[in-house]
């Protein structure tokens, strides 16, 4: 009666293997949502605790069959024959759901760094739209327009490696077949935002450092300009004093 009782055991043990084999492993998931990923994680963490929770009945069996087998050679045997197969299927079940789980928390967590990086560089965009917008309308100063082209340059020198990492992310994910609609969809609006505010940036910087390259040039000949009529009212006041004739004077001053 103990060894019937023990191959039943058995036999509902890899009943139970079966079918969380079937339930766990073999399901064709598709992950269209974070929502549904996000379910996905959870239950399988849960069908890891599950799996995991049944190595106590393992064990019993596996003690159990070894009492009987001191006791009854020949029926001890036959089991011993039959939980080596349960605890093949069983490890490897364990083995499997757990290199699953780990694969979906993987996933999980490259969707959620995508996410922040995408943050991250939005948050980059708006403050580079905000300096490209500061330098419309701007005074006629050379300060004014050298301290906008200086605002907008220390914006731009922004280092690519979040782009690459989002690149990099997004495309292991739609590779996948994971969320792959929805971050196919935020990509092609991050990147047309990109492409817009970075060629706009960079005609705005063009512009600017031309407007300051003529103010500069401006401002030098206007000082040079200056610098002549101060020497030329200087020797027009020489020659007033000494009562020179204008006719004595050369060409220039007359």
């Amino acid at each position: 009666e103990k060894a019937v009782n023990l191959k039943k055991d058995l036999a509902e043990m890899q009943e139970w293997m079966t079918q969380a084999e079937e339930e766990y492993l073999e399901k064709d998931f598709e992950y269209k949502s974070p929502e549904e990923l996000e379910n996905a994680v959870e239950e399988m963490k849960r069908a890891k605790e599950d799996v995991l929770q049944k190595e106590v009945r393992v064990k019993i069996l596996k003690d159990n069959i070894k009492m009987l087998a001191t006791k009854i050679p020949s029926s001890g045997q036959d089991l011993a024959t039959e939980l080596n197969v349960v605890l093949e299927n069983y490890q490897l079940l364990c083995n499997r759901i757990r290199g699953k789980c780990h694969t979906l928390e993987e996933v999980w967590s490259c969707w959620i760094e995508l996410l922040q990086y995408l943050d991250l560089e939005t948050a980059w965009l708006n403050n580079l739209e905000e300096r490209v917008q500061m330098t419309e309308n701007l005074p006629d100063k050379l300060d004014a327009v050298n301290d906008a082209l200086e605002s907008l340059e220390s914006v731009l020198r922004h280092p690519a490696d979040n782009r690459t990492q989002i690149r990099e992310l997004g495309q292991t994910l739609i590779d996948g077949g994971i969320l792959d609609d929805i971050i196919s969809e935020k990509l092609e609006a991050f990147n047309a935002r990109y492409e817009e505010l970075s060629h706009l940036a960079v005609s705005r910087q063009i512009a600017l450092e031309q407007q300051l390259q003529t103010m500069r040039e401006t401002d030098h000949m206007l000082q040079v300009l200056q610098e002549n009529l101060v020497e030329l009212d200087r020797q027009l006041t020489s020659y007033l004093t000494d009562r020179v004739d204008a006719f004595q004077m050369p060409q220039e001053a007359q």
